[in-house]
């Protein structure tokens, strides 16, 4: 096997991969979840007694994580669908640039089941429980609704207008080019507009599910449920951005022994192992359970 083949999976430096929308974005995002996380610990703490304030504290911060993204999105939507922020533990498990509405009825779910502290979700009644599960199913249908404008708009990318485009931007003739490029312009504007309505139809449902489960929940219980939604996103975020740090040290680890183990090439010795080793970085932010 001709190893020379292989081709090396990081980009170039020359090559930024990062825009500015992105960047500022990660950073918002950073500080967010700073805030999100002092929120908590006072409420761990008991220094909000009015559950009231605690809730309208909470999703107040949570509007305005929302407000910044569309912000953001208008500018640059497709690095909401390929978060840089995100490690990979978090892009793994989320849903059209956020959580999945679905397990945050889950969330209820387990909480009504155990006898943990912080849990007055135990004490859901089966009238609560009942008006939940209804919600719930309402949701579901919702998230199929915004999967399939999303397949939609991937679809759209292999219709008779975008591989016409693509038929023109093949041909050498530079002629044509600018009227080309003006073409494709306009066809991934649209392309870029339904993936922003479909980004902020997500969010609409996201919204509109923790909105509902919290109309139903009793003050106190309201408390506990965005403590512990706030407790999962945060944890999630702190495990993925460590399992990002031990695989990019594993990775470090394994390239450094396979140089030390490489022989050195000689003239009468090919050495096709040395430089073949390929990198992927590890990215490390996340745009898992935004929440509201």
């Amino acid at each position: 096997m001709n190893t020379n083949l292989i081709l090396p999976l990081k980009y170039p430096a020359a090559i930024s991969t990062t825009s500015i929308v992105e960047e500022k974005f990660c950073a918002y995002y950073e500080s967010w979840l700073k805030q999100l996380e002092i929120h908590l610990q006072q409420l761990v703490l008991g220094r909000h007694p009015n559950y009231d304030v605690v809730v309208a504290t909470l999703i107040t911060h949570h509007k305005e994580f929302y407000a910044a993204k569309w912000a953001a999105a208008r500018d640059d939507v497709l690095s909401f669908f390929s978060p840089q922020w995100a490690s990979p533990l978090e892009a793994a498990f989320t849903w059209v640039t956020g959580w999945k509405p679905s397990t945050a009825f889950r969330l209820v779910e387990s909480l009504r089941k155990t006898r943990a502290p912080l849990t007055s979700l135990s004490l859901l009644t089966d009238e609560q429980a009942s008006s939940v599960a209804a919600l719930g199913t309402r949701i579901k249908h919702e998230e199929q609704k915004v999967e399939m404008d999303l397949e939609r708009l991937q679809m759209a990318i292999c219709d008779l207008k975008m591989v016409g485009l693509a038929k023109m931007s093949s041909r050498k003739d530079f002629n044509e080019s600018s009227r080309v490029e003006d073409m494709v312009s306009v066809a991934m504007k649209g392309l870029m507009d339904g993936m922003e309505k479909v980004l902020k139809m997500a969010d609409y449902v996201r919204l509109k599910t923790l909105k509902g489960i919290l109309d139903v929940l009793t003050p106190r219980q309201r408390v506990d449920f965005l403590a512990v939604f706030a407790m999962l996103q945060i944890q999630i975020r702190k495990w993925g951005k460590q399992k990002a740090a031990n695989d990019t040290a594993n990775n470090k680890t394994t390239n450094d022994t396979t140089s030390n183990d490489t022989p050195t090439a000689t003239p009468t010795t090919a050495n096709n192992n040395g430089d073949t080793t390929n990198t992927i970085d590890n990215i490390e932010n996340v745009n898992l359970i935004a929440l509201v």
